[in-house]
């Protein structure tokens, strides 16, 4: 039937459900499938034979550089004027850029054993390769005015930037026996920490929290002064306890592996890299193993910095099912410049409980030097601890733990709508396709060093911040692409905007990608207890672009909550749903994030520190909204970016936040 007929009309795809005892719907999507994969199948010949073709045109290509090396000019008999002075001109300005980069960071580390600037070497400031200057006229309610951007001159992707924040060094064994013993030391004031309460540890009483008692601590634990020579430095300080649904070895494995390590804590680690494996640990397990890592921690929004550290991380398993995991900084010259951060002996103690759960006792405690101010916006959330605090590291992990369990299930919810995602394997495709998308959000959203960018004025106090950078991964379309991100306040608590935000009702309020149609839900995967954790595929009605489809991911804890979405093509949700691998599907997603403002609304008075506790987003009287939006603003290898691209997606994010509020009812000033 199919190669007779591959599009059937709807009388003929009755007739085949009636005689296969078939609905009409899954009639439809089998052909619909039929024809992704016969397709997807056409496409990979045809890759195969362009492929062949393009090998054997490298290889004329490689013979015809090799005799024109050998070729002699008649005029003079020397060798001809190179081809590609172009090529060399951009090497050469790429080179000088790691030059004065590193000449930068050369003359700070030896200013700083000096003592004084060192005024032989001119001022070099760095040039943060993975981001342009934007700066180009005059920024106001008229436009942007300035000339246009050659894009040859953007970077690739952060992925291969050769400049990253860590380094590779080499230890001694001396180096490493007093890491040893300093991971031994920390792991000890770790259990002491994890085991103590009064009056080691008080309860907040604004929200009834484990806050630290420094007095206590100090007699507890003496030391020298503060590690960051600084007034304005702080501490910050936090436990909380909590079941989540993974055994401690799976946990284990999570924590002791970088990469792991990243996607599970993917709005909280921006980056994570393990430096040097001081030991492997006992026996091939992960008791005994010592780490030295850099990571860089993050809040999602444009205006909180990052925070990086290099630390140990130390594993020992304390008895029988049971297991301590510690991370402390490890103050070392190269290092300690480049950290306005310092990790005392935190982590957390993972212990068994039957059915495959384990109960988790996380401590945080940091001393933090604020070597700029705190945006207004979140001084209460970063002050209060909640931002870097132990509560939104279990929050994120109970969250991220029942995910990964549904993405184990074989079988398929009740929730899931029927029909449309055939099988256990399209299932899990589709959920590590947004879980890509997540963590892509993620990236474009942060402060990280590896993703600088020039912030626009012109929309409140906070501005826009909008990034260029060439874009080369398989998962993101080939071109360049521009981010842009803000963050604003609302005087409604955090679940109340989840909920706008979710509910496809008013998703026509403020989605620009539907041009003001109505969506409908046509797959739906549940991934976690929580009602709100969940992926979705959407369906504008009334619409011409029937072949564009909207992937979504909802989730929230305690901590917060993310709306992630992204328009993929119907051919790609096929493959996805079919079970292939998705992780070739192009990816540009957009979203928010809602944090709470750290202000308690304290209601009648009446409420115990026991219900507040794990419950700060609805016990929070306003909310931090975050948004982003990333685009495609040139699918050429070499093109001009107009700066209009510029004030349109400005003005995109501007229209967003108006029609955000004007739905929420709340002021636009």
């Amino acid at each position: 039937m199919f190669k007779d007929c591959p599009h059937p009309d709807e009388k003929q795809r009755l007739q085949l459900s009636r005689e296969l005892g078939l609905a009409p719907r899954q009639i439809k999507f089998w052909f619909q499938n039929r024809r992704t994969q016969m397709k997807a199948q056409h496409e990979r010949a045809d890759n195969c034979a362009l492929r062949a073709e393009n090998d054997k045109i490298r290889c004329e290509n490689i013979a015809i550089r090799e005799a024109l090396k050998n070729v002699i000019c008649p005029s003079c008999g020397g060798p001809p004027v190179t081809e590609d002075s172009y090529f060399d001109e951009q090497k050469l300005r790429m080179e000088n850029a790691q030059l004065k980069e590193e000449l930068d960071r050369v003359s700070s580390i030896a200013a700083k054993y000096i003592g004084r600037p060192i005024s032989q070497l001119p001022p070099v400031q760095p040039i943060h390769i993975s981001s342009l200057d934007l700066t180009m006229g005059t920024f106001g309610g008229q436009g942007i005015s300035g000339p246009s951007l050659d894009l040859d001159l953007l970077p690739g992707s952060s992925s291969t930037l050769p400049n990253l924040p860590y380094q590779q060094i080499v230890l001694s064994d001396m180096d490493k026996s007093l890491m040893t013993d300093i991971a031994a030391n920390a792991m000890e004031e770790l259990l002491r920490l994890l085991q103590t309460n009064e009056p080691l540890w008080m309860k907040s009483s604004t929200d009834g929290r484990d806050i630290l008692d420094l007095d206590s601590y100090e007699r507890m634990f003496p030391r020298a002064n503060s590690h960051l020579k600084n007034p304005n430095v702080r501490i910050e300080s936090s436990r909380d306890s909590g079941v989540v649904i993974m055994n401690g070895l799976a946990l284990v494995d999570m924590f002791m592996d970088c990469s792991k390590w990243v996607e599970l804590f993917p709005t909280i680690v921006s980056m994570a890299k393990t430096i040097e494996v001081i030991s492997s640990g006992m026996m091939g397990g992960h008791s005994g193993s010592l780490l030295l890592m850099y990571e860089e921690l993050q809040v999602l929004s444009p205006v909180v910095p990052t925070r990086e550290f290099y630390v140990l991380r130390y594993c020992q398993q304390i008895e029988q099912g049971s297991w301590a995991v510690v991370n402390v900084s490890y103050d070392s010259p190269q290092f300690s410049s480049q950290c306005q951060s310092h990790r005392f002996p935190s982590g957390c103690l993972i212990q068994d409980l039957p059915n495959g759960y384990s109960k988790v006792t996380w401590v945080e405690h940091l001393e933090i030097e604020d070597r700029t101010p705190i945006h207004r916006l979140y001084q209460d959330l970063i002050q209060s601890g909640m931002a870097f605090g132990a509560d939104r590291w279990l929050a994120t992990l109970q969250r991220m733990c029942e995910r990964f369990a549904c993405l184990m299930v074989s079988g398929t919810s009740t929730r899931d709508l029927g029909g449309v995602i055939p099988s256990p394997d399209g299932k899990r495709s589709m959920m590590k396709l947004a879980q890509r998308m997540v963590s892509s959000f993620c990236t474009s959203i942060s402060t990280s060093n590896r993703h600088r960018g020039t912030t626009i004025s012109g929309l409140n106090e906070v501005g826009v911040r909008v990034t260029l950078h060439k874009s080369m991964d398989p998962g993101q379309p080939n071109g360049v692409v521009l981010n842009a991100a803000t963050t604003f306040w609302l005087p409604i608590p955090p679940q109340n905007v989840f909920n706008f935000f979710k509910d496809e009702r008013t998703r026509p309020q403020w989605d620009v990608l539907t041009n003001g149609n109505a969506v409908q839900e046509v797959a739906h995967i549940a991934n976690g207890s929580n009602p709100g954790n969940c992926i979705s595929v959407l369906r504008a009605i009334n619409t011409s672009q029937n072949n564009m489809l909207i992937l979504q991911e909802s989730c929230i804890d305690s901590s917060g909550s993310l709306v992630v979405y992204c328009p993929v093509d119907l051919p790609a949700i096929n493959i996805a749903m079919s079970g292939e691998d998705p992780s070739y599907i192009p990816l540009l997603p957009s979203g928010f994030t809602i944090s709470p403002d750290g202000h308690l609304d304290q209601g009648d008075g009446a409420s115990t520190s026991s219900n507040v506790h794990g419950n700060m987003g609805s016990r929070s009287s306003g909310s931090l909204i975050s948004v982003a939006f990333q685009i495609l603003v040139s699918s050429l290898p070499s093109a001009k970016l107009n700066m209009e691209s510029v004030t349109t997606v400005n003005n995109l994010i501007g229209t967003t936040v108006q029609q955000i509020k004007a739905a929420l009812n709340c002021p636009s000033s």
